[in-house]
């Protein structure tokens, strides 16, 4: 079977406030996202009012920029609740994630595994409630992972459960942590309270060296540790076909054997998630990696990451700019 490219343009955006910018990347993503959304039928998302109220209820500092997205977005009904993230369908993603917390240095490293042709692409700074965020952007204002102006980095990987209830996509939550957070106890206190529809482990660091990694989900309380690795499984395998084809437990492993070896230095750590076992190329599955991201807390620096480029952004140098990446079985190519 030949092999089958794929090509995802990445791109740079900045827009401090809701306005063209955003509203010309909706346009552009909304089919795809419209398809999605109602794959399982119109029936199984929840209705406008339902959405409204329970961002209302969990997340009320949201409420402003939410309606500006909406309105940018046309004011439309469907537009709105998908905006939301309330109850979305469920989807799968893979991701490594580790914290390197040392006396003189913080970082927060992932590699994000996904199929390349559903990933936005787009990494979007703004500054819509007060804080600066750079943040690698998803279900249009969600963020997959990303770092505020003071510091905070957060990251988000599948928690390998098949668990879906009420409770909101992880995206909207790491939005709504860069918003309106500053600490990792804060950021903690949100994924205690804040209900999610499906399992993911979330990972924060902040600027002090404080991190943490949550194990949340929807049928059960989250359990918030000062753990820095985080894969695919949460404090047991309960999907073994997704643990396996992921690698979850190998994954973790290499993370965890280089965090806990005092000579690991940040660029030895950050060089691993280039190669196998964290480094993957399976494509074709959807399990290949998309993007490596660095972020380092202490400086407000963020690096992105594909074989033989990078872009290296900060609150004081955000470039706009794009970068091609094609991805095949044999792996991937920057241009």
């Amino acid at each position: 079977m030949p092999d089958m490219e794929k090509t995802l343009i990445f791109r740079t955006v900045r827009e401090e406030s809701p306005g063209v910018k955003w509203q010309s990347l909706f346009d552009y993503h909304w089919p795809a996202y419209e398809q999605w959304y109602l794959a399982e039928g119109e029936r199984e998302r929840p209705a406008y009012l339902a959405c409204y109220n329970a961002l209302s209820q969990h997340m009320p500092e949201l409420l402003d920029t939410y309606r500006a997205l909406c309105a940018l977005a046309g004011g439309g009904d469907l537009a709105a609740r998908l905006l939301s993230l309330y109850r979305p369908p469920p989807y799968i993603t893979g991701c490594s994630q580790a914290v390197l917390a040392r006396n003189d240095t913080t970082v927060l490293a992932r590699n994000y595994d996904y199929p390349p042709e559903l990933c936005e692409g787009t990494i979007l700074y703004t500054n819509w409630n007060g804080r600066g965020v750079i943040a690698m952007s998803d279900c249009l204002w969600g963020v997959l992972d990303g770092i505020n102006d003071r510091g905070l980095s957060v990251s988000l990987a599948f928690g390998g459960r098949k668990v879906v209830g009420e409770g909101f996509g992880a995206p909207i939550i790491l939005r709504y942590i860069l918003e309106f957070c500053d600490t990792v106890p804060e950021a903690a206190a949100v994924l205690a309270r804040v209900p999610t529809h499906m399992a993911y482990n979330i990972t924060v660091a902040d600027a002090a060296g404080r991190y943490v990694t949550a194990m949340i989900a929807p049928d059960q309380r989250a359990s918030i540790r000062r753990v820095p690795v985080a894969t695919n499984h949460q404090k047991k395998i309960e999907w073994y076909a997704h643990a396996l084809a992921s690698e979850t437990l190998i994954r973790e492993r290499q993370l965890s054997i280089l965090v806990d070896d005092e000579s690991t230095t940040e660029e030895r750590l950050v060089s691993a998630f280039f190669s196998p076992p964290l480094f993957r190329h399976d494509y074709r599955r959807g399990l290949g990696t998309v993007y490596t991201a660095v972020y380092r807390p202490r400086d407000g620096h963020a690096q992105y990451h594909w074989p033989g480029m990078w872009l290296k952004l900060s609150f004081d140098h955000f470039p706009e700019q794009q970068l091609t990446v094609r991805y095949g079985a044999r792996g991937l190519n920057a241009g």
